[in-house]
């Protein structure tokens, strides 16, 4: 079993949170969307993919007892569903666009499924390391791979925030999968850009560990980001196996 803590903030400069979570426990399966749109098209658009994923789940039940290839093909087939309905209430209600980051983890069977679209991230924390598993689909993050630029460059770049990828943005999205297994001890660490671009990831890696337990840690990790300013909402949501 796991014990988890989660916490979502409009930060200190935002008047809208366009951030969204949701924890199905009974199922292993966490949740986060940071929206992007004008007005409260992102706000729109991080809860529609929550809700519908919900839904989807409890109208598809994840199929446990396949193999991961089935498993894969099963979220890439949820991610297809939210993102069709998703873009089309954008070109019905949303002309100036919609559309929203995800991270979808899965826990069973002694393993982590991890679906990703966007700059939302998912880390593993195990023996004293820790592990940005998702890849950024940024501007910026492209950048670094082609080696235009360093990581440290990337922090402080004036387009860090512009993704390449998201739910919703076009007719088709592709997700990036990751399967790993996990061991007593691990502790899952999901989160919105406005958290980890306040906090390295040394200093959340040590505040998450240093805390008592996981609820108590992303209130920490929550506090400390508006401390540094809470310029953007902030999301975390903390799994220890």
């Amino acid at each position: 079993m796991y014990e988890f803590g989660f916490r979502c903030d409009t930060g200190r400069v935002r008047d809208i949170n366009q951030d969204a979570f949701f924890v199905i426990p009974e199922k292993g399966v966490f949740l986060i969307a940071d929206g992007v749109g004008g007005h409260n098209n992102g706000e729109l658009a991080s809860r529609t993919a929550m809700t519908d994923i919900a839904e989807y789940i409890k109208e598809n039940p994840i199929p446990v007892e396949l193999g991961a290839e089935e498993l894969k093909n099963y979220f890439v087939s949820l991610v297809f569903a939210v993102n069709r309905h998703i873009y089309n209430i954008a070109r019905e209600s949303a002309p100036e666009g919609m559309a929203t980051t995800l991270v979808i983890l899965f826990i069973s069977g002694g393993k982590a499924y991890v679906v990703n679209v966007g700059d939302s991230r998912l880390y593993l924390l195990r023996d004293e390391n820790m592990i940005q598993v998702t890849e950024d689909h940024t501007y910026v993050n492209g950048l670094v791979k082609k080696g235009i630029i360093d990581e440290e460059q990337a922090r402080t770049h004036p387009d860090r925030n512009m993704i390449t990828r998201a739910v919703g943005a076009e007719h088709d999205v592709e997700p990036d999968l990751f399967l790993f297994d996990v061991y007593g001890g691990d502790i899952i660490l999901m989160c919105t850009d406005g958290l980890y671009n306040e906090l390295s990831d040394s200093e959340m890696h040590d505040m998450v560990l240093n805390s008592r337990d996981m609820r108590t840690a992303c209130s920490e990790l929550v506090d400390e980001a508006n401390r540094r300013g809470g310029t953007d909402n902030i999301t975390a949501v903390s799994v220890r196996i």
